[in-house]
């Protein structure tokens, strides 16, 4: 996480603004219809409609496909099909549909036709043909169950021919839907403004005849009908509510329907329209195909209802990205009816939201990195879709696209504004001080947002000392080539694993390594950690000399020193030029464990400090206690041999021996211990080099004040 200054949120919240802004503005507004769409789609793959369709208070009688294959309608006109849609009509009136709406529309009558034949027009001769289909008309229109639809038009406006009008007494309402931008049908209107006054649509229409209530306009402009205020958030429309994608509304053939007039099955009618809206329309798959909020998951002409006479045809309808005409206003009859129409946050609070969402994505985009901020922005886009979903369950459309793309574009246009202006100073920093400075310390410069400086501060830490055995003889065999080669591959392998450890890599001197645990990045478990990568070092070079061509016939050794207490670390030198280092005699003691270990051939030796920090994290053996050059002090040394319980057991053998004639020694009893070391002088250099001294002095007794203190000469 970055440093933020003022200017940074400044930015942020611009950036957040003018995004909304730009993708709430009346010129994007099809993101809003799009919104709608994903939702829709997302509920339905997602949650999908568990309501049966027989419980919708709508249904629609199709003249499909099937009734156009069907006798007597097959090859038949449609203005001849007039009879028997009054004697269909009046069978469902008397099954007790509550009303019956009409999504086609009759322009003309064949008795209007004035096509010759023989000697007269022949709707002349087709006088009276439609005579029983008004008489039907009246019949139901008289009991308030009927009305007609009509395309309303200032060019082309398509009306019921006069005799269907007369027949319902002008009981005609608009069937026209509302279209967006991108010529989805998302909303329908409520009312139509005819001669000066509104009239209700035709699903409003319906719902009002089906309720028994009148629409009416509240003080504050809402639309309410039988107590349910009708949510606009566009003006005069209703969103509308696609729950069951179609597959909630029973459909029934009206060739089926007509077979079973000819049965005089009643109760079916009775069974399948009591208490019901009823809508008539075509659906077919070439006329009157409307794309909706289901374009993008697909929606159903319906949910095929009960079969009276005729058998069900085969196949299974599949989704589509359009749907009969009837079914929008079907969906809108029923939104009304149990008040689940699509409620739309107004302009003001969908702008807020977008801009609050992507104000979250800026600061966001401020504080992390690009790829962390554009995960951030993936995980919230995928929680607030979630939300919107559940939400929308409830028939409540939260903005959807708008905020992700506002988001988008603020987290793109963030990462911008960091590149150009922002991060230019943590760029110049990390080049300028990555390859000389810990990246803790180049961190904690950018954080602080200052150039280095002098000063330290004390720290309790674990210095590390490592140096080639006989190197120097070792490079005179090799060309300059050969030596650079070898020198790069031991300190980088060497230099990983340190740093895979939480160390820090001080300095190179030549071939050795000068590196500390502790500091600049604070690590309780230093010495631990320290003591680790020294036997992950010693390891790593017996690998490099069994595999490595670099370090083939070398036999390569090292030696490490291990030490732990107080030190100063910081930045130490002078004014224009100085290195992020450490001081004190901690570093120093170090520096001469790791020169003593030639004194007891070992690999690793560790000062007592180090050793009682780490716990029972490891297996020790005690090697001795020394006195170093430069210190008056005597100390303890140690050897870590592996991790507590991966000790070999020629390690265990050889420590237990060790222990006896250490004790032994100190005792003064230098030809038992000369006898106990000798134990394992074959397999354990330090055994073997103790054994010599033990002689020595078995041969040669001390003076009564000696110590068994080793105190080395050299470095």
């Amino acid at each position: 996480m970055r440093r933020i200054g003022g200017r940074d949120i400044v930015a942020a919240f611009l950036i957040a603004l003018v995004a909304g802004a730009i993708f709430t503005s009346p010129p994007l507004q099809t993101l809003q219809g799009l919104s709608l769409d994903i939702l829709t789609a997302l509920r339905g793959k997602l949650i999908g409609d568990r309501r049966d369709p027989a419980t919708s208070p709508v249904v629609v009688v199709a003249i499909d496909g099937e009734t156009y294959e069907t006798p007597p309608f097959q090859g038949s006109p449609t203005q001849t099909w007039t009879r028997e849609i009054g004697r269909v009509l009046g069978s469902i009136t008397e099954g007790g549909a509550k009303v019956i709406g009409f999504d086609v529309i009759f322009k003309n009558s064949i008795e209007q036709s004035e096509i010759p034949f023989g000697d007269t027009a022949l709707g002349g001769r087709m006088k009276g043909f439609d005579r029983d289909y008004l008489i039907a008309l009246r019949q139901i229109s008289d009991g308030g169950k009927l009305v007609l639809g009509e395309i309303l038009s200032n060019d082309h406006p398509e009306v019921p021919y006069r005799a269907q009008q007369v027949a319902v007494r002008n009981t005609v309402r608009a069937l026209n839907v509302h279209t967006d931008h991108d010529d989805v049908i998302r909303r329908m209107p409520l009312s139509f403004a005819i001669e000066g006054r509104p009239v209700p649509a035709m699903a409003v229409e319906l719902a009002a005849r089906a309720t028994g209530a009148k629409p009416e306009i509240a003080p504050s402009g809402t639309t309410e009908l039988s107590g349910y205020a009708i949510p606009s958030a566009v003006p005069n429309t209703v969103a509308l509510n696609f729950r069951g994608m179609g597959r909630d509304i029973p459909t029934y053939s009206f060739a089926d329907l007509r077979a079973c007039v000819e049965k005089g099955d009643r109760d079916f009618f009775r069974r399948a329209f009591d208490g019901k809206v009823v809508l008539l329309g075509t659906v077919l798959n070439f006329e009157d195909r409307k794309l909706t909020s289901m374009r993008l998951a697909g929606g159903h002409d319906g949910a095929p209802g009960a079969r009276c006479a005729l058998p069900a045809p085969a196949g299974i309808a599949k989704a589509r990205s359009d749907v009969a005409g009837v079914f929008v206003h079907a969906t809108a009859v029923r939104n009304l009816l149990e008040h689940d129409a699509v409620t739309e946050l107004g302009f003001p609070l969908r702008t807020i939201l977008t801009i609050a969402f992507a104000a979250i994505i800026a600061c966001a985009a401020c504080l992390f990195a690009p790829t962390t901020a554009a995960i951030i922005w993936l995980a919230s886009t995928a929680v607030y879709a979630a939300i919107a979903v559940a939400v929308f369950v409830h028939a409540m459309a939260l903005p959807l696209t708008e905020p992700v793309l506002a988001s988008l574009a603020a987290l793109a246009s963030m990462v911008g504004y960091r590149f150009v202006l922002a991060d230019r100073d943590e760029r110049f920093l990390r080049k300028s001080f990555a390859l000389y400075l810990a990246p803790e310390v180049v961190d904690s410069m950018v954080a602080s947002g200052k150039m280095p400086a002098l000063g330290g501060e004390m720290r309790n830490v674990t210095m590390f000392f490592s140096d080639l055995s006989g190197f120097s003889s070792i490079a005179e065999t090799m060309t300059p080539g050969e030596l650079v080669t070898l020198m790069n591959e031991y300190l980088s392998a060497m230099t990983d694993i340190i740093e895979s450890h939480g160390g820090y890599v001080d300095k190179y001197i030549g071939d050795s390594i000068v590196a500390m645990f502790g500091a600049p990045a604070d690590d309780p478990a230093h010495a631990t950690n320290a003591v680790r990568a020294a036997l992950k070092c010693h390891d790593k070079l017996a690998e490099l000399n069994a595999g490595h061509p670099a370090f083939a016939g070398h036999g390569l050794s090292h030696r490490i020193g291990l030490n732990s207490g107080e030190a100063v670390v910081g930045n130490i030198g002078s004014r224009r030029r100085f290195n992020y280092t450490v001081m004190s005699d901690t570093v120093n003691v170090a520096s001469r464990l790791e020169g003593a270990n030639k004194y007891y051939g070992t690999a690793i030796m560790a000062s007592e400090t180090t050793m009682a920090q780490t716990g029972a994290t490891f297996a020790w053996r005690e090697l001795d206690a020394i006195r170093v050059l430069g210190r008056g002090e005597a100390i303890k040394v140690f050897e870590p041999l592996a991790e507590t319980g991966a000790e070999s057991e020629r390690q265990a053998k050889a420590a237990a021996a060790y222990a006896e004639g250490l004790a032994l020694w100190r005792a003064r009893d230098f030809a038992g211990a000369a006898d106990a070391f000798g134990q394992m002088t074959d397999t354990d250099p330090a055994s073997a080099k103790f054994a010599r001294r033990a002689n020595a002095l078995a041969a040669n007794p001390p003076p009564p004040d000696w110590t068994p203190v080793n105190t080395l000469e050299g470095k």
